[in-house]
């Protein structure tokens, strides 16, 4: 190399020094505005009380059942309104299902469970399993044959419920007459006192008779075809009354089928489908479960337990008063919900 290529050379290399040194420097990520972006998103994630959200299972009988399907929806709305994330998981009122979900909660890290059980019996087993993994749970709907393993059993007074849809019934059935009973699901303690309660008070009419009684497992298909083998050998039915509106309804479809449309009929719930047959004039009337009032104050005692290690209550069971539906006042029924 000449010596002016060599000065050309030098000359070169210091303008791109300088062209460089007057660059703007590149923007770096600023490690201390990273922090505050995620700072000010955590209350987005955060459950009562400033900790990380945590999980509430719910656990449910058929949501096809629209009492079951709106106890999941109010679960959960307020389980979430609290601040919770939700996990809503049907056990088809199998007992094997529902102890395969009370697995699936407790690997899931659930914080507590609620649940309306799938047997009085076969419950306490996997709620004492949930006990034993530290989660707390919570009854609504349906009790257990146990306590002090569940932190709180939020149920109807379905007794109560009971005798008044009874004396109901006999007033309009003129304290005389044959009648059908038809009797929900009898691994469900709910079934057993409602029948109980009915009995109780029209077991007390002698000229009350009843001349069939049927379990229909709670259900509309069977509730139907039971009540269409009962009518052929039971032409005089006068009144029919059911453990739940589900079988109250199963029951008239069959009666109207049948030309007997004049048959007295009270069921157990307060659904919408027996309100629109209240209207109608095709039911009698039916007992309002406060499943909303006891669902809610469920998962608020989860929450109480949570948070301060008492449900707010002095005992386990809290039985919640039923109301009477007639044409009186089933306007005012709306999604189980009677307004003021």
């Amino acid at each position: 190399m000449n010596k002016l290529a060599g000065r050309w050379l030098v000359l070169v290399v210091l303008i791109a020094l300088v062209l460089t040194a007057c660059q703007p420097a590149a923007v770096q990520p600023d490690a201390t505005e990273t922090e505050v972006v995620a700072d000010e998103a955590q209350p987005e994630t955060q459950a009562p009380g400033g900790s990380e959200k945590k999980l509430i299972a719910i656990i449910t009988p058929p949501n096809d059942n629209p009492f079951f399907k709106t106890e999941g929806d109010v679960a959960v709305e307020t389980a979430q309104a609290l601040g919770y994330e939700t996990l809503l998981m049907i056990h088809n009122d199998d007992p094997n299902r529902q102890s395969e979900l009370i697995d699936q909660a407790i690997a899931a890290g659930a914080v507590a469970i609620v649940i309306d059980n799938a047997g009085a019996d076969a419950t306490i087993a996997p709620v004492q399993k949930a006990l034993d993994a530290g989660i707390p749970t919570v009854l609504i709907d349906r009790e257990m044959n146990a306590q002090e393993i569940a932190i709180g059993q939020f149920i109807a007074n379905n007794y109560q419920g009971a005798v008044m849809g009874a004396e109901e019934f006999a007033r309009l059935m003129g304290e005389e007459g044959e009648y059908v009973e038809l009797v929900g699901m009898e691994t469900d303690n709910a079934a057993l006192i409602r029948s109980q309660g009915y009995h109780d008070v029209l077991d007390q009419y002698p000229n009350i008779k009843m001349v069939a009684q049927e379990t229909a497992n709670w259900s509309q298909t069977e509730a139907f075809e039971k009540m269409e083998t009962i009518i052929q050998s039971n032409p005089n039915i006068k009144g029919v009354i059911a453990g739940n509106d589900t079988m109250a309804v199963g029951a008239q479809a069959a009666l109207e089928a049948a030309g007997m449309t004049d048959v007295i009929i009270v069921g157990f719930d307060g659904s919408p489908d027996a309100a629109e047959l209240i209207k109608k004039g095709k039911m009698a009337a039916t007992v309002l479960e406060p499943m909303v009032n006891y669902t809610i104050m469920g998962v608020e005692a989860v929450d109480a337990y949570l948070r301060t290690g008492s449900t707010g209550y002095d005992e386990e069971k809290i039985l919640v008063d039923c109301l009477l539906i007639t044409p009186e006042n089933v306007e005012k029924l709306d999604n189980f919900r009677l307004s003021e």
